[in-house]
Order: C-alpha cells, then structure tokens, then sequence
C-alpha cells in the first residue's frame, strides 16, 4: 500500500503520491515530537523549574537548528530537482556534500552557542534556578548539536531521492535510544550520574549520534538506487555552494523566527511569570504533535516539486503545493477542533504537578492557537511551493513579515495597549499565523501565473547539465 516507484512521483495521482510520501515523515516527526514529549515528561517529574527552563531554552535550541535545517533543504532540493532531471549521480554527489556542509555548519555554530550559553540564557530574567538549569541544557545541546545537523543532512538526501522510509528509520534509532538513556540520565538511575536537565540534553546528543551511524550504514550499503559509493564520496565546491545558496534563506527564515519566539518567551515572561512560561512551553509542546501532519506534507511536497521542476513539468509543481495546502489544512483543522475541546487535559498530560491557574493559563493559549491550525497548515504547504522552487528567498521574507512586522508588535499592543496581559501575546501568534497565510497564498498565485515554475525548470535543466 504504502509502496512507491520512483516514476510515480512525476506521474502518478498526486493526493495519493504526496500521502505515500508523507506518511513515513509524518511518523518520523511524530517519533520526534515523542522525543520532546518524553523529555518534558521525565522533567515535569524533576520540578516545574526544569520544565521552564527547557521553555526558556525552546527557541534558542530553534536557533541552532535553523543551521541544520537550511543545509538539509539545501540538500533535499538540490537532489530531488538532480533526480527529476536524470542526474543520478550528480544527485548523490550533492547528498554526499550536504553532510558536509551540514558537519561543518553544525560544529560552528555549536561552539559558538555553548560557548554563551550563560550569558545568552541570562537576559530572559527568569529565576535563578530556572537560569541556572537553562543555561545548562543549552550550553551540552550545542556541544552535542554537530550530530544532529549531519544527520539531517543525510536525511534530506534521502528524501530528495524519494526514500522517505529511509529518513524515518534513521530517527527511529535516534529517539528510541534517546528514551531508553532519558531516566537513567536525568535521575541517575542504575550506575548513572544523576544529571537532571543536562541529562535530558545529553541523552539527545547521543541518540542523534547513533541515529547518525545507524544512517550513514544504509546509505553506504545502498538503497533504492541511493548509495554514496567511492565515486561520488568528492568534495565539489559547486554542490557546497549551490547546497549554500539554496538553504541560507531556510537558515534565516527559522533565525527569524526563533529569534522572534526569543521576544516572545521574554515577553510572556514579563507579562505572565514562570505559569505564564510553563504554559507556553507546555502549548509549544502540544503544537509541536498537531503539527506534525503539515510538516510533513511539506518535506514530501517539496521533493515533488523539486523533481517535477527537474522533469519539465511546471504545471504539475504548481498543482502539487495547492493539493497539498488543501490536504495540511482539513488536517490541522481536525486537530485544532480536538485540542479547542480539551485543552486542560492536553495541559495536565505535561506538569502532572501544576497549579490550577498554571493549567487554566496553559489551557487558553491551547484554546487560542487552535483557532488558526489551518493557517499553518497552508503556510508550510505553500513555502514547501516556493522552497521546491528554489525561492527559498521568498519564505524567508514572509516569516520576516509574519513575526517581526505582525505578530511582535500586535503582541506588544495587547498586552500592553489594551490591557489584555498574556493572553493578549497568546492571540497575536494565531493572527500573525492567519495574515501569513493569506498573504502567502496571494502571493503564490500570482508568481505561478507569471512564470515562476517556468524558470525554475530552465535553472533546474541548466544546473543539472553542467
């Protein structure tokens, strides 16, 4: 059933073939999502300052990660636009470099990070134990965080050649071995050290670390066609570079992001205190589970799109990013539904411990963001459009749009203008969700109607015959 031929992606039913796609993606982040969960379980466990520290570290991790998810989408287009033009070998030579520029980048920017990771973690204002605790899980995750970039690499190559099943064992091994080391780690179980929240952070590192190798011996070994044998294992300069160009934008799109949720941890600490933080760090954590279907819907959009652009066909890309904007909001939609009737039990499930007016806060940000499920739904599915594209550029200027112009300053305004304390900070997220995703569905329209798919074919053909 869930069995896909390579040609299917360029000619088969598109709902079916971005469905097969997504499928193992959609488990993959769900198993990801798991490994969070698991970690705020554990942690919730350990003391509700453990918990928000975790929180106050969120969109800092979210900042690191924006290395390892620009060199992946670098990566996964890269290749799948190489395959859709029957450049096999080229497209595995551009897997092979995107670990590379996905080791690299990940070292950098975790040396950098952990070096200041007490200073960075500081400027929240948050109590001492929770600074204390932060500044210890962010400065070991960073350490830790090459693993984590380079297999995302190699992950993305897979899902650009079409393996999606692939990139879904791969986190398998991660997080299974993640949970097992989870409780051994953080409390000190057996001949363990206890380490509380560093523990949870280095449980992580080592599960990527073997999630990595574990990776590494399927592409090795070969599957599908997509082996990195002797004769693509060469560094080219070019691949780094076009792998560069194409993700950069990505990597600033989710530093824009991250660092606006940055000012909106902060300001939801200034408004709400450490409930106010718990909360939304618990809502994170919830959202992160309902928005696992769009996520990836996208990853699968964007390899269909990238090798129907390689294969000439610009009309099939285009009708790809609306089937599956159609597909990620119905989605969410039910999700949003669910989650709007039960938002306190969503909220105990995280903090068994938590105080009654903890879980109401956690509750009507719950409530609040469900409103606009289907919007993120749209977004993902329509930067997965523009990303396939090569426009990459483009999504970075909507998220710019979407955090900094909207939901910063709307955020701002109602908790402070109109007297709405945190609630007010909670509703600026779902409209800045909403007006992202009509403008970008405007904006998609018509850069499809003027030829966007056209010329990313004549780039696409271009780069794959040099």
């Amino acid at each position: 059933m869930l069995d896909l031929d390579r040609t299917e992606i360029t000619t088969g039913p598109i709902h079916k073939v971005l469905a097969i796609l997504a499928a193992p993606l959609l488990v993959q982040n769900l198993v990801q999502v798991v490994q969070q969960v698991v970690d705020t379980l554990w942690l919730g466990r350990h003391s509700l300052e453990a918990v928000a520290a975790v929180g106050l570290t969120f969109p800092l991790t979210g900042l690191l990660a924006a290395v390892s998810i620009g060199a992946g989408v670098g990566t996964q287009v890269l290749v799948s636009q190489r395959v859709g033009a029957d450049a096999d070998r080229r497209a595995r030579r551009g897997a092979a470099n995107g670990i590379v520029v996905g080791f690299a980048a990940g070292g950098l920017a975790g040396l950098v990070v952990a070096y200041f990771a007490a200073d960075i973690v500081s400027l929240f204002g948050a109590s001492d134990l929770v600074t204390q605790y932060a500044a210890a899980y962010l400065a070991v995750s960073a350490l830790l965080f090459p693993a984590l970039s380079t297999s995302e690499a190699l992950e993305s190559g897979f899902i650009g050649w079409g393996d999606t099943r692939a990139a879904l064992y791969i986190n398998v091994v991660a997080v299974a071995v993640n949970i097992v080391l989870d409780p051994f780690l953080i409390f000190g179980w057996w001949l363990f050290p206890e380490l509380g929240v560093t523990g949870a952070a280095l449980a992580t590192g080592i599960g990527y670390t073997i999630g990595f190798a574990f990776g590494l011996a399927l592409a090795l070994a070969g599957r599908n066609g997509f082996v990195l044998s002797r004769d693509v294992l060469t560094y080219s300069r070019t691949d780094c570079r076009e792998i560069i160009d194409i993700g950069w934008p990505t990597a600033g799109q989710y530093v824009s992001s991250q660092s606006a949720r940055v000012g909106m941890v902060w300001l939801v600490t200034l408004v709400g205190g450490d409930p106010g933080l718990a909360a939304y760090t618990i809502g994170a954590r919830v959202a992160a589970i309902a928005f696992v279907p769009a996520i990836g819907l996208q990853q699968a959009a964007q390899s269909m799109i990238g090798q129907n652009l390689g294969a000439e066909l610009p009309e099939r890309a285009r009708r790809t990013t609306w089937t599956g904007v159609v597909m990620a909001s119905v989605g969410l939609t039910v999700v949003g539904v669910i989650q709007w009737l039960i938002p306190e039990t969503l909220s105990m499930l995280f903090v068994p411990d938590a105080t009654p007016t903890e879980i109401a806060v956690a509750a009507d940000y719950l409530q609040i963001l469900a409103y606009s499920y289907w919007a993120i739904g749209a977004t993902y599915l329509l930067q997965a459009g523009f990303n396939g594209a090569r426009r990459t550029r483009t999504s970075l200027v909507a998220t710019l749009l979407q955090y900094w112009i909207v939901r910063i300053p709307v955020a701002l305004a109602a908790a402070y203008l109109f007297q709405m304390g945190v609630n007010g900070v909670f509703w600026a997220v779902t409209i800045s969700n909403i007006v992202a995703a009509l403008g970008l569905g405007v904006y998609y329209w018509y850069e499809t109607a003027t030829g966007m798919n056209t010329r990313a074919v004549e780039v696409a053909q271009s780069e794959a015959a040099d």
